[in-house]
Protein backbone atom coordinates (compact mmCIF):
# COMPACT_ATOMS: atom_id res chain seq x y z
CA UNK A 1 0.00 0.00 0.00
CA UNK A 2 1.29 3.18 -0.75
CA UNK A 3 1.44 5.60 2.54
CA UNK A 4 3.45 8.62 1.40
CA UNK A 5 4.26 10.62 -1.91
CA UNK A 6 6.82 13.25 -2.55
CA UNK A 7 5.36 16.61 -0.98
CA UNK A 8 8.88 19.16 -0.79
CA UNK A 9 12.61 18.81 -1.70
CA UNK A 10 14.51 20.63 1.03
CA UNK A 11 17.52 23.08 -0.96
CA UNK A 12 19.47 24.60 1.63
CA UNK A 13 21.89 27.61 1.93
CA UNK A 14 23.73 29.67 4.38
CA UNK A 15 21.82 33.12 3.62
CA UNK A 16 18.22 32.95 1.83
CA UNK A 17 19.24 35.25 -0.39
CA UNK A 18 21.75 33.38 -1.45
CA UNK A 19 19.76 30.21 -2.20
CA UNK A 20 17.30 32.03 -4.20
CA UNK A 21 19.53 33.66 -6.52
CA UNK A 22 21.40 30.15 -6.87
CA UNK A 23 18.27 28.33 -8.06
CA UNK A 24 17.19 31.08 -9.97
CA UNK A 25 20.24 31.66 -11.88
CA UNK A 26 20.07 28.05 -12.61
CA UNK A 27 16.32 27.57 -13.23
CA UNK A 28 15.60 31.08 -14.45
CA UNK A 29 12.51 30.95 -11.69
CA UNK A 30 12.13 33.41 -8.25
CA UNK A 31 11.44 31.52 -5.21
CA UNK A 32 8.45 33.12 -3.58
CA UNK A 33 8.19 34.21 -0.26
CA UNK A 34 7.61 31.79 2.33
CA UNK A 35 7.93 32.64 6.07
CA UNK A 36 9.38 32.36 9.65
CA UNK A 37 9.49 28.84 11.55
CA UNK A 38 9.95 30.61 15.28
CA UNK A 39 10.38 27.79 17.24
CA UNK A 40 13.70 26.07 14.59
CA UNK A 41 15.14 29.44 14.22
CA UNK A 42 14.79 29.78 10.18
CA UNK A 43 13.09 30.88 7.44
CA UNK A 44 12.33 29.47 3.59
CA UNK A 45 11.09 30.41 -0.03
CA UNK A 46 9.11 28.27 -2.35
CA UNK A 47 9.44 27.30 -6.00
CA UNK A 48 6.51 25.39 -7.35
CA UNK A 49 7.48 21.91 -9.35
CA UNK A 50 4.34 20.38 -10.60
CA UNK A 51 1.07 18.95 -8.62
CA UNK A 52 1.39 19.45 -4.86
CA UNK A 53 5.47 19.62 -5.03
CA UNK A 54 7.47 21.53 -4.22
CA UNK A 55 10.94 23.50 -3.90
CA UNK A 56 11.51 24.72 0.00
CA UNK A 57 14.90 26.79 -0.24
CA UNK A 58 15.60 26.86 3.27
CA UNK A 59 18.66 28.71 5.66
CA UNK A 60 19.06 30.17 9.21
CA UNK A 61 16.70 33.45 10.02
CA UNK A 62 19.56 35.83 11.13
CA UNK A 63 16.87 37.79 12.85
CA UNK A 64 15.29 34.56 15.02
CA UNK A 65 16.29 33.59 18.38
CA UNK A 66 18.15 30.42 18.53
CA UNK A 67 15.82 27.70 19.33
CA UNK A 68 16.31 25.97 22.09
CA UNK A 69 16.99 22.11 20.34
CA UNK A 70 18.78 21.74 17.40
CA UNK A 71 17.30 23.01 14.27
CA UNK A 72 15.72 20.55 11.54
CA UNK A 73 17.52 19.32 8.72
CA UNK A 74 21.10 19.01 10.21
CA UNK A 75 21.23 22.84 9.73
CA UNK A 76 23.26 23.23 12.87
CA UNK A 77 25.87 20.67 11.54
CA UNK A 78 29.29 21.97 11.46
CA UNK A 79 30.22 19.64 8.13
CA UNK A 80 26.85 20.56 6.14
CA UNK A 81 27.26 24.18 7.22
CA UNK A 82 30.93 24.14 6.08
CA UNK A 83 29.28 22.59 2.65
CA UNK A 84 26.73 25.51 2.57
CA UNK A 85 29.99 28.17 2.78
CA UNK A 86 30.75 26.76 -0.91
CA UNK A 87 27.49 26.40 -2.40
CA UNK A 88 23.87 25.98 -1.72
CA UNK A 89 22.66 22.09 -2.27
CA UNK A 90 19.97 19.89 -2.05
CA UNK A 91 20.10 18.45 1.31
CA UNK A 92 17.14 16.57 1.71
CA UNK A 93 13.31 15.54 1.05
CA UNK A 94 9.89 15.39 2.42
CA UNK A 95 7.00 12.79 1.88
CA UNK A 96 3.40 13.47 2.49
CA UNK A 97 1.04 11.05 4.21
CA UNK A 98 -2.41 11.04 4.95
CA UNK A 99 -1.79 9.19 7.85
CA UNK A 100 1.45 9.86 9.84
CA UNK A 101 1.35 7.50 12.93
CA UNK A 102 1.19 4.78 10.59
CA UNK A 103 3.80 5.85 8.29
CA UNK A 104 5.88 6.24 11.33
CA UNK A 105 5.14 2.76 12.80
CA UNK A 106 5.54 1.04 9.23
CA UNK A 107 8.83 3.20 7.55
CA UNK A 108 11.23 0.71 9.20
CA UNK A 109 13.50 3.39 10.15
CA UNK A 110 13.19 6.04 12.76
CA UNK A 111 11.87 9.10 11.38
CA UNK A 112 11.72 10.88 14.58
CA UNK A 113 9.33 12.32 17.64
CA UNK A 114 6.35 13.99 15.67
CA UNK A 115 5.99 17.82 16.10
CA UNK A 116 2.96 20.22 15.14
CA UNK A 117 3.51 23.32 13.20
CA UNK A 118 0.78 26.63 12.30
CA UNK A 119 1.48 29.32 9.97
CA UNK A 120 -0.83 31.53 8.40
CA UNK A 121 -3.43 28.98 6.81
CA UNK A 122 -1.09 26.34 7.28
CA UNK A 123 -1.43 23.62 9.77
CA UNK A 124 0.70 20.48 9.81
CA UNK A 125 2.73 17.85 11.33
CA UNK A 126 6.35 16.74 10.94
CA UNK A 127 8.78 14.09 12.46
CA UNK A 128 12.05 15.87 13.50
CA UNK A 129 14.61 13.28 15.29
CA UNK A 130 15.32 15.18 18.63
CA UNK A 131 19.55 15.77 17.35
CA UNK A 132 17.54 17.39 14.15
CA UNK A 133 19.49 14.99 11.61
CA UNK A 134 18.18 13.93 8.35
CA UNK A 135 16.92 10.62 8.06
CA UNK A 136 19.74 8.12 6.06
CA UNK A 137 21.44 11.48 5.73
CA UNK A 138 19.09 12.69 3.74
CA UNK A 139 18.20 9.92 1.43
CA UNK A 140 14.90 8.68 3.40
CA UNK A 141 12.66 10.97 4.10
CA UNK A 142 11.08 13.29 6.74
CA UNK A 143 7.45 12.45 7.01
CA UNK A 144 4.59 15.14 7.00
CA UNK A 145 1.05 15.26 6.98
CA UNK A 146 -1.06 18.75 6.25
CA UNK A 147 -3.86 19.02 8.67
CA UNK A 148 -5.73 21.33 6.51
CA UNK A 149 -7.15 21.12 2.68
CA UNK A 150 -4.80 23.58 1.60
CA UNK A 151 -1.15 22.77 0.47
CA UNK A 152 1.64 25.55 -0.08
CA UNK A 153 1.90 25.04 -3.89
CA UNK A 154 -2.02 25.90 -3.95
CA UNK A 155 -0.50 29.88 -3.54
CA UNK A 156 2.47 29.05 -6.10
CA UNK A 157 2.75 30.42 -9.23
CA UNK A 158 3.17 28.31 -11.87
CA UNK A 159 7.27 28.41 -12.51
CA UNK A 160 7.09 26.01 -15.41
CA UNK A 161 9.34 23.32 -13.60
CA UNK A 162 8.34 19.63 -12.86
CA UNK A 163 10.20 17.32 -10.56
CA UNK A 164 10.98 14.18 -12.97
CA UNK A 165 13.26 12.09 -10.63
CA UNK A 166 15.22 11.80 -7.67
CA UNK A 167 18.47 9.68 -7.41
CA UNK A 168 20.15 8.78 -4.26
CA UNK A 169 23.61 6.68 -3.61
CA UNK A 170 23.76 5.43 -0.46
CA UNK A 171 25.76 2.67 2.03
CA UNK A 172 22.92 0.77 3.49
CA UNK A 173 21.32 1.01 0.22
CA UNK A 174 19.27 -2.30 0.54
CA UNK A 175 17.55 -1.45 3.82
CA UNK A 176 17.09 2.37 2.83
CA UNK A 177 15.06 0.72 -0.36
CA UNK A 178 13.24 -1.79 1.78
CA UNK A 179 12.49 1.34 4.27
CA UNK A 180 10.99 3.06 0.59
CA UNK A 181 8.60 0.58 -0.38
CA UNK A 182 7.04 -0.30 2.83
CA UNK A 183 6.22 3.38 2.76
CA UNK A 184 4.78 2.93 -1.12
CA UNK A 185 8.51 5.06 -2.22
CA UNK A 186 10.09 2.61 -3.97
CA UNK A 187 9.73 4.76 -7.40
CA UNK A 188 10.22 7.76 -5.75
CA UNK A 189 13.49 7.52 -6.06
CA UNK A 190 16.83 5.62 -7.51
CA UNK A 191 19.11 4.57 -5.04
CA UNK A 192 22.25 2.85 -5.52
CA UNK A 193 25.20 1.68 -3.49
CA UNK A 194 28.02 3.83 -2.47
CA UNK A 195 29.84 4.53 -0.47
CA UNK A 196 29.42 8.43 -0.43
CA UNK A 197 25.44 9.31 0.32
CA UNK A 198 24.62 11.92 -1.90
CA UNK A 199 21.02 13.15 -3.45
CA UNK A 200 20.20 14.68 -6.67
CA UNK A 201 16.94 16.09 -8.52
CA UNK A 202 16.29 16.06 -11.96
CA UNK A 203 14.18 19.06 -12.68
CA UNK A 204 12.62 19.78 -16.32
CA UNK A 205 12.74 23.55 -16.95
CA UNK A 206 12.18 25.59 -19.80
CA UNK A 207 16.04 25.90 -20.05
CA UNK A 208 16.12 22.25 -20.36
CA UNK A 209 16.82 19.39 -17.61
CA UNK A 210 18.65 20.45 -14.78
CA UNK A 211 19.90 18.74 -12.00
CA UNK A 212 20.02 19.60 -8.33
Amino acid sequence: MKLAEPDHLVFAATTLAQGIDWVADLTGAVAQPGGKHVAMGTHNALLRLGERVYLEIIAIDPEGARPARQRWFDLDDGDLRADLLDAPRLIHWVARTRDLDRAVAEAGYDPGPILPFERGPYRWRITVPDDGSRPGRGVLPTLIQWDVPQHPTDALPDSGIVLEQLAASHPDANPVRRSLARLGLEAAIHVTYDRVTRLAAMLRTPRGLIAL
